[in-house]
């Protein structure tokens, strides 16, 4: 019976081609094209038949969902059409959050961006001469002006896509077919299973282990050298520590032992900041500056984490080491494009003012517990609904993103409940407000920390706490 019910429930849909031809839908077709409006229509009849077979809809429910069969089409057309790259607000406390896009960049940049990708511009042209240039110059003279500063040696950097581009680059250039000296402790695996034995087999290096998980000193390295030997490799632990019974031979020790043994040593730093990161209460986080004034070769480095710019892996180092990978056909492959440069130039032009608080991500670093107190006990009592618990406590933000796993920055947080809604809930009604609300869940509350919240976003919290409230 309930297959022959589900028979004529079927007969009663339409086909796709009687639903375009409905007067209501074809307003749709003109406006969106017909292409689109067909697929929509046939999705829209398979959620349908799908509900019609699940028991979910009887003939009542079927002629209802029939009247409003053009509704559907349009809600399907507009969210095909939609952008599905949506800003969301991140009330996480993870200051560089990979899942939501990192550093956010500065208005200079997004404003510079604007200004040259609307038009042409003299991206690889050098206006002077008019003659064709080359799109390094944009940031390699202020990556000049900000690491050359105390160096007696000749430096230069490239830009590519991302941090692990970079460290593919730099060993190919360096190393390829010879072997590549790096400590055991140092093979780290970070975010989206990127492993750093699998970029050094792909770059054509060999890979050289020294040491163990926990120590490893500088005469395990030299006793690898051998005649194959191209590079002494230092990784930082972006995502993790190793504690207790533990040793590592010091940057200063790898560049003697590079030195008097003629060989080039690179550090891949995975974050790196231009700026002494203690001004703002991360301890024990080395800067691209520290590594290259100690002697290191090669640093490579990433754009959008500590740097606070846009996606983008940094070399830095010896003019010659850098000239190498610049000739390298695997660098016109990995460059970036001109919104990149934009962006970067931007942010780096804020580095060399020394207007620290034009870069998002340090200036939320530094904001003060204070301000972030008051902005949260300003938030709760706008927010009146009974049903909503509110209460300002103490916490901790994290920076994220791979850089300073041990770094955190104390902070107060609005921990919330609702009754008739569980934690879980809860935190889905806030992300399906509009924009999207990302907190964290911690014993059973949900936790706000306004410190990654944009003080213009604080009145759109409210009102989306505000509509929970009501409809909770």
């Amino acid at each position: 019976m309930k297959k022959a019910a589900h028979s004529e429930l079927f007969r009663e849909l339409p086909s796709v081609d009687e639903v375009l031809r409905r007067p209501d839908v074809a307003v749709l077709v003109t406006s969106h094209g017909a292409a689109t409006v067909t697929e929509a229509a046939r999705a829209t009849l398979a959620r349908l038949r799908a509900e019609i077979s699940s028991g979910l809809l009887d003939e009542a429910g079927l002629q209802m969902a029939l009247s409003g069969l053009a509704n559907g089409v349009e809600a399907r057309v507009r969210s095909v059409l939609g952008r599905s790259l949506r800003p969301v607000i991140n009330a996480t406390g993870v200051i560089l959050h990979t899942n939501l896009g990192r550093a956010p960049l500065s208005e200079e940049a997004l404003d510079h961006i604007r200004a040259t990708a609307g038009g042409y511009s003299n991206l690889e042209y050098q206006i002077e001469a008019g003659e064709r240039g080359k799109r390094d110059v944009h940031v390699e003279r202020l990556l000049r002006m900000l690491i050359d500063q105390d160096s007696s040696r000749e430096l230069s950097t490239i830009v590519v896509n991302n941090n692990a581009a970079a460290v593919l680059l730099s060993l190919n250039s360096l190393a390829e077919g010879g072997e590549v000296i790096v400590s055991r402790g140092e093979l780290v695996e970070i975010g989206g299973s990127f492993r750093i034995p699998d970029v050094m087999a792909k770059s054509g290096a060999i890979l050289r282990e020294v040491g163990t998980t926990n120590r490893t000193r500088v005469d395990d390295y030299e006793n690898a050298i051998n005649e194959r030997t191209r590079l002494l490799l230092r990784v930082h632990r972006s995502n993790f520590e190793i504690t207790g019974f533990t040793e590592q031979a010091s940057t200063a020790e790898l560049v003697e032992l590079g030195q008097r043994r003629g060989l080039p040593v690179m550090e891949d730093l995975g974050s790196g900041a231009l700026v002494d990161l203690q001004n703002f209460g991360l301890i024990g986080e080395a800067s691209v500056l520290d590594s290259l004034r100690a002697g290191v070769d090669v640093v490579t480095y990433s754009g959008d984490k500590l740097l606070g710019g846009p996606q983008a892996g940094l070399i830095s180092g010896r003019a010659d080491l850098v000239g190498r990978m610049r000739a390298n056909s695997l660098f016109r492959a990995l460059r970036v494009d001109k919104l990149t440069y934009a962006a970067l130039e931007a942010t780096l032009l804020a580095y060399v003012k020394r207007d620290y608080d034009a870069v998002p991500t340090l200036r939320i670093m530094g904001l003060s517990v204070a301000d972030i107190g008051r902005r949260a006990e300003g938030l709760r009592a706008q927010v009146t609904s009974a049903r909503l618990r509110l209460e300002v406590i103490d916490g901790e933000s994290v920076i994220g993103g791979g850089a300073a796993p041990s770094s955190v920055l104390p902070t107060r947080l609005v921990a919330l409940t609702c009754d008739g809604l569980s934690t879980d809930e809860l935190a889905a009604r806030l992300r399906t407000s509009d924009p999207p609300i990302v907190a964290r869940v911690e014993d059973g509350r949900v936790l706000l920390d306004l410190r990654t919240v944009f003080a213009e976003q604080d009145g759109m919290i409210v009102a989306a706490l505000t509509e929970i409230g009501v409809s909770a």
